[in-house]
């Protein structure tokens, strides 16, 4: 399990942004979004932590490990 802190995902918008963004790498990947704690736990089946990070940053989120 990976997760990341997603500090500006602030709304279902931004979760489904996120969420979009790490399947287009990893379409095995299971994803859990927690907005309220801003987080995104995610059970990749082939992308490393760093892959999954740099895809959430490119859809203008800021990934930090939590």
């Amino acid at each position: 399990m990976i997760a990341f802190q997603i500090t500006d995902m602030k709304d279902a918008r931004g979760a489904t942004a996120v969420t979009k963004a790490v399947m287009a790498l990893d379409r095995a990947a299971v994803v859990r979004v927690d907005l309220p704690t801003r987080t995104i736990e995610i059970d990749p089946a082939k992308a490393s932590a760093r892959q999954l990070g740099d895809a959430i940053r490119q859809a203008d989120y800021c990934a930090e490990a939590a």
